[in-house]
């Protein structure tokens, strides 16, 4: 399946990003999932406002030493 670098994900209904003892964590009908890293950097861009493009170019910026064409593949796999 292929992504559109144009389009701009976000959480599903009921699913939020929140904090737990400090930690961010994404929330979700009866469960809780502890965010960290670049985890954390992808969710936190899910907002319906930041296009696929748009995240992996940042996620590109924070974590440059990784060779582009395979950190671009496992941000597309996350997202």
């Amino acid at each position: 399946m292929a992504i559109d670098g144009n389009s701009r994900p976000q959480l599903a209904p009921g699913c939020r990003l929140g904090e737990n003892d400090n930690q961010r964590v994404l929330l979700m009908p009866e469960r809780a999932l502890r965010l960290n890293g670049p985890s954390l950097e992808i969710v936190s861009r899910c907002d319906g406002k930041h296009t696929v493009a748009q995240i992996v170019a940042d996620l590109q910026k924070l974590y440059s030493k990784a060779e582009p064409h395979k950190s671009r593949r496992r941000i597309f796999w996350v997202i």
